[in-house]
C-alpha cells in the first residue's frame, strides 16, 4: 500500500529539466533556432548546407540547449 502512496505523490520531471533555468534555456534557444529555420537562415554543422527538416531544426536547437547548460535528457545515439 505504501508503495501505491509513493507513486501518487511523486513529482513528474519534465523533458525540459527540473529548474527554471534549464526550461529558460530551452525556450530561447529553441525560439532562436525555429525562427532561424523558418527564414531559411539555420545551417547545420558540418556541412554548411541549410536546414530543410524541422525534426533536424528541433534537434539542432535541443543540442544548443544542452550546449548552454540547460539539464535535458541525453540525445539518441544512432545504432
Amino acid at each position: 500500500m505504501r508503495f501505491l502512496t509513493d507513486m501518487a505523490t511523486k513529482k513528474k520531471q519534465s523533458s525540459s529539466g527540473s529548474d527554471p533555468k534549464s526550461k529558460r534555456i530551452v525556450k530561447n534557444k529553441m525560439a532562436t533556432v525555429m525562427d532561424e529555420f523558418k527564414h531559411k537562415q539555420l545551417k547545420s554543422g558540418k556541412s554548411g548546407q541549410k536546414v530543410t527538416n524541422q525534426k533536424q531544426a528541433v534537434a539542432i536547437g535541443l543540442s544548443e540547449a544542452r550546449k548552454s547548460g540547460a539539464k535535458l535528457p541525453p540525445a539518441k545515439k544512432k545504432k
